[in-house]
Order: C-alpha cells, then sequence, then structure tokens
C-alpha cells in the first residue's frame, strides 16, 4: 500500500480499475439522446389530439381540410432538426470545458480528463481546484479547503494527511495529494459539476407560464369539446355527419397553440447555438431567461476588468537588505495563484529550503513562509502591518495603489514555535512589492454598454481599495470618479439590509473576502435585484454559485467553472454584452410571439362558445383556419423570434400576454362571427361557405393588423415582413384556383366589401383596446 501511495498506481492497475468499471466517469450528457430528442417532439400531447383530428377529417373525404396535419411533421421536424444541432454545439463546446485532473502514475506525474481518475488513484490538488472524488489526503502543504457548497459552513477547513476530502469542495489555499476512495456515481457530490452541463427541461417563468397556459387550454378541451360536437351535430346548418366532424375538428384545432411549445424550445436553442458561436458556453438553459432580467452586474476587477495577468514591476526597498531570494523562496512552494506567478516567473527557483509554509489564502490577503529561524511574510500592507509602527508604510502603500498598481509588503519576524498560520507579533516592514495588471482595452466600452441599458455594475475585489477605485474610474464605472471612492470592504456592516443600503450608494469595493461576495450577492437579490456575478478565481466560486447568473471565465480555476451558469471560454468579458443582449432578445421575443397565438386561441374559444349556444356551423373549415395561422401566426412568429430586442424582461409574462390576448381574441370572434351571421341573414344564397368566406376574410384582416400591433416599432424588416404576409393573403383570397380550389372560399364582390368593412371596424377596436392594455 505504501508503494501505491508514494508512485501512485501503475499501469496494469488502472487498467484492471478501468475493465471493472471503477473510474470517476458519469453518464451525464450535454443533452438529450437521439431517441430523447424524437420521443420528446413527436410524442406530445397536441400532436397526438392532432393525430386522431387529422384521422377524423381524412374519414370525411376532405383531404384539403386535412392539411393542418403537416403542422405535426413540421413542428417535430424542425424541433428535432434544431435540438440536434443544439445538441453537437454543446457538445463539442463542453470539451473546450472539461476538468482535468492531475495524478500521480508510475510515480509520474500526468494531466488526465476528471472522468479518467480511476479509484485509489494518487489526485494532486491545488489552490483553485474543485476536489472530484471522495478520498483520503496523503500530503498537505498548507492545505485548506472550502466545503460550503456541500455543508453550508463558511470557514475553510485546514487539512492535514489522513482527513477526508469529498468530491465538491473548493481548494483555497495549499496543496495536497489525496488518494481517491470513492469514484463516479459513488462520491458524496457525483454530478455536482456534471449537473451544470447536464440537459434539462428549463424551468423559468416563461416556460413556467407557458405549462401553466396549456394546462388550462387542455382543460377547457376537455370540457368545450364534446358540448361543441353536440352541438355541431344538432345544428341544421350541417348535412350530414361529415360537416358536423370538420367544423368540431376546425374548432378545436384552432384552440390548440400548435407552435408555442416549438417556438419556445426553438429560441431557447437558437440562443445557445448563437452564444457558442461567441465562445460563451451556456452550462444551464434557464440561464438564457435570467440574462434577459439582469439589472446589476457585480465584476471582479482581475481577469475581467484586467487581463488578470499581474506582472512583477519593482521593489521599493524600506531598509538596505536583498530580497530576491525570499521572494523566490515564497513563490516556491507550488502554490498557484497570480502574485506567485508573477514572482516565480521575476525570481526563479529558490536556492533555499523552507522549514514551514503558510500559502496564500483570499481571507487572509498573505502568505509566509519559515527559514533558519525567520518568517518572511508577504501580503496585503494593511492586513499585515497593524497599529502606528506600520502607517508610514501603509501610506505610501495607498500612494501607488492610487495608481492603480498592486502593492504588497514584505515583512519579517520571529516564528511561532508550533509554527502556526498566524502572523508573528512583531513584524519589521522590508520592502514594498509592485505588481502592475493590464486593464482590458474593452473593458470601457462594456461598462458604457451596460450603464446605457440601465444595467446597475458593482466592482467587487481583494485588492486596496485604491487599487479599485482607480481601475473603475479607468474603465468609466458609473460613480466612481477616482481612487478614493472605493469602500473598504472591512468596514461593512453584516446585516444584509444595512449592507444593500451601501450598495445602494457605492459601485467599487476593495479588500472583499469571497464570503462578502456571496452576501453582495444575497443583499442585492434581497432588495429584488437580478444579480450576475462575474468571476475568474476561487474566491468568486460561492458569489457565482448563488447569483441568478454566475460568469466564469474560461481561463478561470475549474471551480468557478463547475458551478457557474455561463462559461465565457476565451476568457473575454467584451462578449457579456452580447450574452445579456442575446437572453433579452429571445426572451422579449418569445413574449411577442405568445401574444400571437394566444389571441388565435382565445377568438377560436369565444366562436366555438358561440357556435355552441347558437346551433349554427362552426365558421371556419379546418383548411381556412390553416391559412390564418400559417400567415398571421406561424411563419411570421418564427421571423419575429429572430429578430432583435432589447427589451428588459419584466416578470409577469402570462399576465401581460392574457391582458392583451384576451380583449383583443374577444373583439376578433365578435367581428368573425358578426361577418359569419350577417352573410347567413342578408345574402341567404350565399350559404355556410359563402358566410365562411366572409369570416375568413374578416379574421384574415384583423389578424394581420393585430400582427402588426405586435410587431411594433415597424422597422424596414418588419414592414417588409408585413408587405409578404398581405401579399401572400391577397393571392390566396384573390386567385381562384387557390381561394375556391384550395381554401374552399366562395368570393364575390359584394361579400369582399362586406368582410372589408366589418374587418375596418375590428381594426379600430383592436387598435383602441390595444392601446389600452399596453400602454406607450
Amino acid at each position: 500500500m505504501a508503494l501505491v501511495l508514494r508512485y501512485g498506481l501503475t499501469a496494469d492497475e488502472v487498467a484492471e480499475r478501468v475493465a471493472a468499471g471503477r473510474t470517476n466517469a458519469v453518464q451525464v450528457r450535454t443533452s438529450r439522446t437521439f431517441g430523447q430528442i424524437i420521443r420528446a417532439n413527436v410524442f406530445t400531447f397536441f400532436n397526438g389530439l392532432l393525430g386522431v383530428l387529422f384521422v377524423a377529417v381524412v374519414a370525411t373525404g376532405n383531404w384539403r381540410n386535412a392539411l393542418f396535419g403537416l403542422v405535426i411533421v413540421t413542428n417535430s421536424g424542425i424541433g428535432i432538426v434544431q435540438e440536434v444541432r443544439a445538441r453537437r454545439t454543446l457538445d463539442r463546446l463542453a470539451l473546450l470545458n472539461v476538468t482535468r485532473a492531475h495524478v500521480v502514475r508510475d510515480g509520474t506525474a500526468a494531466e488526465i480528463d476528471a472522468e479518467d481518475v480511476v479509484q485509489d488513484d494518487l489526485v494532486r490538488i491545488r489552490t483553485g481546484d474543485q476536489v472530484l472524488a471522495d478520498g483520503v489526503v496523503v500530503t498537505a502543504d498548507g492545505l485548506e479547503i472550502d466545503e460550503s457548497l456541500l455543508t453550508g459552513e463558511s470557514d475553510p477547513v485546514h487539512k492535514v494527511s489522513g482527513d477526508g476530502v469529498r468530491s465538491g469542495s473548493i481548494v483555497v489555499a495549499g496543496t495536497g495529494e489525496f488518494e481517491a476512495r470513492a469514484v463516479g456515481a459513488e462520491t458524496y457530490a457525483a454530478q455536482l459539476a456534471a449537473e451544470a452541463r447536464r440537459f434539462q427541461v428549463t424551468r423559468s417563468e416563461l416556460v413556467a407560464g407557458t405549462t401553466r397556459l396549456l394546462r388550462w387550454i387542455s382543460l377547457v378541451l376537455l370540457v368545450v369539446a364534446p358540448v361543441l360536437l353536440w352541438s355541431q351535430f344538432r345544428s341544421a346548418d350541417n348535412e350530414d355527419w361529415r360537416d358536423a366532424v370538420t367544423g368540431t375538428v376546425a374548432a378545436i384545432v384552432g384552440m390548440i397553440p400548435e407552435g408555442l411549445v416549438l417556438l419556445t424550445s426553438l429560441a431557447f436553442m437558437l440562443a445557445i447555438v448563437t452564444l457558442a458561436r461567441r465562445q460563451t458556453l451556456v452550462q444551464e438553459l434557464p440561464a438564457v431567461e435570467g440574462l434577459a432580467r439582469v439589472d446589476v452586474v457585480c465584476l471582479d476587477k482581475t481577469g475581467t476588468l484586467t487581463h488578470g495577468n499581474v506582472v512583477f514591476d519593482r521593489v521599493e526597498p524600506l531598509i538596505d537588505e536583498p530580497v530576491d531570494e525570499v521572494l523566490a523562496l515564497i513563490s516556491s512552494g507550488g502554490d498557484s495563484n497570480a502574485t506567485s506567478d508573477a514572482l516565480r516567473a521575476a525570481f526563479g527557483p529558490s536556492l533555499s529550503t523552507a522549514a514551514a509554509r503558510v500559502p496564500f489564502s483570499s481571507a487572509r490577503k498573505w502568505q509566509s513562509v519559515t527559514a533558519a529561524g525567520t518568517t518572511w511574510v508577504l501580503g496585503a500592507p494593511e492586513m499585515v502591518l497593524v497599529g502606528d509602527t506600520g502607517a508610514a508604510v501603509r501610506g505610501r502603500a495607498n500612494e501607488l495603489a492610487a495608481r492603480g498598481e498592486r502593492v504588497l509588503v514584505l515583512a519579517r519576524g520571529t516564528p511561532y514555535a508550533d509554527n502556526a498560520p498566524e502572523l508573528p507579533a512583531r513584524l519589521e516592514p522590508i520592502a514594498l512589492v509592485v505588481l502592475t495588471e493590464n486593464i482590458r482595452d474593452d473593458a470601457a466600452a462594456t461598462m458604457r454598454y451596460f450603464t446605457e441599458q440601465g444595467v446597475a455594475l458593482k466592482v467587487l475585489s481583494g485588492d486596496n481599495p485604491r487599487t479599485v477605485g482607480a481601475v473603475g474610474a479607468a474603465v468609466g464605472v458609473p460613480g466612481v470618479t477616482g481612487a478614493a471612492d472605493a469602500v473598504d470592504a472591512r468596514t461593512l456592516p453584516e446585516d444584509l439590509d444595512e449592507l444593500a443600503d451601501v450598495l445602494d450608494k457605492a459601485s467599487a469595493f476593495g479588500r472583499v473576502s469571497p464570503h462578502q461576495k456571496r452576501a453582495f450577492v444575497k443583499a442585492l437579490q434581497r432588495r429584488g435585484h437580478v444579480v450576475a456575478m462575474t468571476g475568474d478565481g476561487v474566491n468568486d466560486a460561492l458569489a457565482l454559485k448563488d447569483a441568478d447568473i454566475g460568469v466564469a471565465m474560461g481561463n478561470g480555476s475549474p471551480a468557478t467553472r463547475a458551478v457557474a451558469q455561463l462559461v465565457l471560454l476565451d476568457g473575454r468579458f467584451a462578449h457579456l454584452p452580447d450574452v445579456v443582449a442575446e437572453g433579452r432578445r429571445v426572451i422579449a421575443n418569445i413574449e411577442r410571439a405568445a401574444n400571437l397565438f394566444l389571441v388565435k386561441n382565445v377568438y377560436s374559444l369565444v366562436l366555438s362558445l358561440i357556435t355552441a349556444t347558437t346551433l349554427v356551423a362552426y365558421p371556419l373549415e379546418p383548411i381556412q383556419l390553416t391559412l390564418i395561422s400559417n400567415l398571421t401566426i406561424g411563419i411570421p412568429a418564427f421571423f419575429l423570434a429572430l429578430g432583435p430586442n432589447t427589451r428588459r424582461y419584466l416578470p409577469g409574462f402570462l399576465g401581460r400576454a392574457l391582458r392583451f390576448a384576451i380583449p383583443v381574441g374577444v373583439v376578433t370572434a365578435v367581428c368573425a362571427f358578426a361577418g359569419y351571421r350577417l352573410t347567413r341573414v342578408l345574402d341567404p344564397g350565399a350559404g355556410v361557405a359563402g358566410a365562411r368566406t366572409v369570416t375568413t376574410v374578416v379574421v384574415l384582416m384583423v389578424s394581420l393588423w393585430t400582427l402588426s400591433i405586435l410587431a411594433r416599432p415597424l422597422r424596414p424588416w418588419k414592414l417588409a415582413l408585413l408587405a409578404v404576409m398581405a401579399l401572400l393573403a391577397s393571392i390566396a383570397v384573390l386567385v381562384p384556383p387557390i381561394g375556391h380550389g384550395l381554401f374552399l372560399l366562395e368570393l364575390t364582390p359584394y361579400r369582399l366589401l362586406a368582410a372589408a368593412a366589418l374587418a375596418v371596424v375590428g381594426i379600430a377596436l383592436v387598435e383602441t383596446t390595444s392601446r389600452v392594455v399596453r400602454p406607450r
């Protein structure tokens, strides 16, 4: 066993465990299987209902009225093709975000995919890693692990040899090795990281509202359909059972929102594909809706506003003593953070050996090394130097920080006998270490976009507040004009309501601890804000997890990528405006399209109730309803769903849709029935076919006007869309081989004139109604 612990598994032992299935692979896909996609898009309740109605109409012998059955094929085909396309995109993109693990095998360190870790593997971990299996620590060098994502306990846990570690926890300081005892589905949190990439039915207000609406429609159909069928068989307008079945089918088809579910799913999938082209991986589908509702963005400075590649600039000595070897020793502990990497690049490997070491953590904001009876501490001046003795040094550090530079102090003291991870009681400052960061070229433009869109910005950083203020002012964060405008987070209250009051007034914060970032998110959410949080470091992981939308940088730590809903794979913060705009476009357009479908459902329901009450034939043939649905809803809704739209989504989607659809649908139904009834009374020779012709033209014209209302503001491409739909409607009505031969219209000049007159009345009422229920 000792040999395994020291050198890891041999190749034969790895192969044996792989053959036995004892690997870390979890069978979770980024999307549904092909079989699941086909079943989900074909075998739906409404497809089944349309299929039954299709068979019923075919039995009447009128093939034209059965053309609505093509909706089943079209909807299913489009849904399948788009989801397969989205699946391939997600799978390809997910490969770029795969978690990697460092293991020791045959005495050699190797980097492998997380799923290739096997039971008993010796796994190396360091700051920023997420533990990917359950196991026991073998070696530890200042190893501290945050288990709050699993246990809720906020304090990092110091780990030594023999301690247990669990998958899903995050390494916040130090390095170590552990032996993987439980892997794959047997781990404590086997699916924490994989859940983010797993396909799931979107749970959101938009989809929940749509689902609730479909449930109501299903219940209405169960009640209305039998009554309607009875009335159609009782109606004197219908000559035989074929007419009764045809009228009933037309009414039921009109009440089925056959394209709404498809359009909603399609819009989400197209958004995912569009974002994928911009190197943005959507790991949870609800993120698309959340993006549309975001009104506050919390930004981490390093890696978001700046490039994150900290570079050593210079040392400002405070006493005449060389420090190059000390800085090399401090940075040689194997800990991976921006400061240590920059110092390693500048000073190279150390020639000395450390007797003890305390690794850097975001909570402490310092690190130390003990050698030759002296403890050297490197960290934030205000955290390392306390009291009056360090006032002058802290003052000089603040001057440098106000320029946007990152400043650390190197101090020395006498170590504690037990090498406890605490600052020595008396520390002597030796030098200031100055590091620089480059502000991203696109940061200012990104800040300007969010400001123009009414999105508040909050810069949260663990750096010196003056540094944060200087950077915030440089990129144009509203309310930040200089270094003095940033708030020191150590002075902030713990009460969330009091913290929210401060957040309402200030926009830049320095010396923010990881748990304070989490508190910031909760305080903003308590005030009703929808919060997006960006970050790349392990100190951002908890806040990203709690935010409504967590956005991780692709070059960030595995922990942040695992818990975020979105990953900017190329690490470019400038993609975020595109991401937010895409979310707004999709959700606003879905709401607009939903209005179109609901108007049809309402006027079909009202016509059904009037028909059942008056015992007349249903005023529309199925083929005529197919014409109306395609030209005023199906085709235009598809294009409108793809158009630009910057309106921020607000809660209450279903209420707003019903407030518009119900009155407009009632007006449309009343005008339609008036056209049918007046034709039967004033033009007895027209018969049912002539009356249905007038009804068809009335509904077409009123519905096209309703479309124009929902398409506002009218842009050239929208005007072109409306013109094309009106042209196609005119051809369908006025060209006899099409109007009479396909759509069963019996058009005369008198009937066309009567329909136009009624349509003008309907249009005026719809326009007036829309102005009341949709105030400009």
